[in-house]
């Protein structure tokens, strides 16, 4: 049976799911890909949507070698005892769960099934996504190169110890929410001094992007790149007088040093189910 499956399973099809299908399929094509949801009616969407079978858990799993399991934490416990009758070490396993660890899924899953844990983010969908992977128990190298070109094709990829994954969680995993919030705050600034939403929507989304690039490809220091725009007695500096004297910095690591706790908590909930 084992040899006979090939291919990819997405289990769940909420948002990063569907990011991950939706990039995967325009890397490379719908071919030996199916999806598994619990939800019929979202199940036919997808389904139609991307030209894909939406199958039954226990049928995903006798087709496809690779499992990317891709639901919320809360739910994977259920999920796993429905899957562990289904699941051999012919299987790969792919979690995106935040906060769940790799001991968690072997535990629950027969002995010696091999197990990815990655966090992924939603930019996935845009193919700009960045994932980071790390090996359970079983999973050796060449699961680890699977896991990492699968994610691949949807962005950036990194691997660490699985003690740091819920610090990347916190980082990049929730980190989009981080920056849509802080654009969102500028084009309401940017309104409140009177320029049209539209407008100030693309002269912030541009700059974000623009600044993200320059980030990436010059090979400097954010604290360089802020200096070169902060001319003395100017607008930036005033600017970010008053981002000090609010908080601001200090604000966002104590935000994502919850994030990283939440994680911590997601992970032990699971456990515990």
């Amino acid at each position: 049976m084992s040899e006979a499956r090939q291919g990819l399973a997405i289990i769940g099809g909420g948002k990063i799911g569907e990011a991950l299908l939706s990039g995967l399929i325009r890397r490379s094509g719908a071919d030996g890909i199916v999806v598994c949801e619990r939800s019929p009616e979202r199940a036919a969407e997808l389904s139609t949507r991307y030209g894909i079978p939406a199958l039954g858990l226990v049928e995903a799993a006798a087709r496809a070698r690779v499992l990317l399991l891709a639901v919320k934490p809360q739910d994977i416990g259920a999920l796993l005892g429905q899957l562990a009758s289904a699941v051999d070490p012919g299987h790969l396993v792919v979690s995106v769960a935040a906060g769940v660890p790799t001991s968690t899924l072997e535990a629950a899953l027969p002995a010696g099934v091999p197990v990815v844990r990655v966090m992924p983010n939603t930019p996935a969908l845009v193919d700009e996504g960045m994932s980071v992977l790390s090996a359970g128990a079983h999973a050796g190298e060449s699961h680890l190169d699977e896991a990492e070109a699968l994610l691949a094709a949807v962005g950036r990829v990194r691997r660490v110890p699985e003690t740091q994954q819920d610090a990347v969680t916190a980082l990049s995993g929730s980190g989009p929410a981080y920056f849509f919030y802080l654009v969102e705050a500028m084009i309401d600034a940017g309104i409140l001094l009177g320029l049209p939403r539209t407008l100030a929507a693309d002269l912030i989304v541009q700059t974000a992007l623009g600044a993200a690039v320059m980030l990436r490809d010059s090979g400097e220091h954010p604290v360089q790149l802020r200096e070169a725009v902060t001319s003395p007695g100017g607008t930036t500096i005033a600017a970010i007088r008053e981002l000090e004297r609010h908080g601001v910095r200090a604000a966002l690591i104590a935000a994502i040093e919850a994030a990283h706790d939440r994680s911590v908590e997601l992970g032990r909930d699971a456990r515990d189910r």
